[in-house]
């Protein structure tokens, strides 16, 4: 996803309007964009918060920065400037990040963040955008870019088999019966949750955008169970599940990277089995929750 990135973020500085702005992460992979356009390829060096900051003032002269970094550097470190400089001014920018939850596990707890996309649904109207494949890639981040208002877009290591680049609204892909539980995937852990429930009469939708959330989409498939399974804090959206569904009867298991800090390095593979979030974990809280 990072080298699909970094192609596709060249090809817009073709428009004037585009600046890239970096925090040294990724600069030796825009270098030769830099030699091209070295007035709109900006590296701030280590100062994520200048790195935001900088941001801002470009989109109040009318430029669409594109902003990046690990994301426990681009969002956890530089929260208050993207508070301020970017949402409390009323610009947009397209913030896109690398490192997921855990992808960079064996770098610590430094490169962990788990609390990201929780942190970005506390602002004002941000599109959140997670691929689960390198091929979604382009076309979100185009319409990320072309727009107006704030977009996060989460890279990650991880990846489904396959590519769905319309699954901005729920993509249904596997159909169980009506009125079956309804398990809805977003990015990279859709491939683990279709193994979890494979025997079992569920059906499964998955979005690589989970802000806005298709609301319509989720109440025309949902009925009485639901579970979220997203790659990042669990729970994280589950209030905007709970208040879509809020006049029906409903049970919500919403499956994410738990709150406890694990203190271990490991892979993102044994992270996953950590939280469970592998196929086996999934199953296993899959199979709890149906049998009540």
């Amino acid at each position: 996803m990072r080298d699909t990135f970094v192609a596709t973020a060249t090809t817009f500085l073709d428009d004037p309007r585009t600046t890239i702005v970096l925090a040294d992460i990724s600069a030796a992979a825009f270098a030769p964009a830099a030699e091209r356009h070295p007035d709109r390829v900006i590296n701030v060096g280590i100062r994520e918060q200048l790195l935001v900051g900088v941001a801002g003032g470009l989109a109040l002269t009318g430029q669409r920065p594109i902003v990046h970094s690990y994301a426990p550097f681009l969002v956890e470190r530089a929260y208050e400037q993207i508070k301020l400089d970017l949402d409390h001014q009323g610009v947009g920018a397209v913030l896109v990040s690398i490192g997921a939850s855990y992808d960079r596990a064996a770098a610590g707890r430094t490169h962990l963040s788990p609390a990201d996309v929780a942190l970005i649904d506390t602002l004002h109207d941000w599109t959140v955008h997670v691929p689960g494949h390198r091929d979604e890639v382009p076309g979100l981040l185009r319409g990320a870019v072309c727009g107006s208002d704030s977009a996060y877009v989460r890279l990650s290591t991880q990846s489904n088999a396959r590519a769905y680049p319309e699954a901005g609204d729920l993509r249904v892909v596997r159909d169980a019966r009506p009125g079956a539980p309804l398990l809805v995937a977003v990015g990279p852990l859709l491939d683990q949750a279709l193994a979890a429930v494979a025997d079992r009469p569920v059906t499964v939708a998955y979005t690589h955008r989970p802000r806005p959330f298709d609301t319509a989409g989720l109440r025309a498939l949902a009925g009485t169970e639901v579970i979220l399974v997203e790659p990042y804090l669990a729970g994280t959206s589950a209030r905007v599940v709970g208040a879509a569904l809020a006049d029906r009867p409903h049970r919500l298991l919403a499956l994410g990277v738990g709150r406890s800090e694990l203190r271990r390095y490991g892979t993102p593979e044994d992270h996953d089995r950590w939280h469970g979030l592998d196929a086996a974990g999934l199953r296993r809280s899959v199979e709890e929750f149906l049998a009540v």
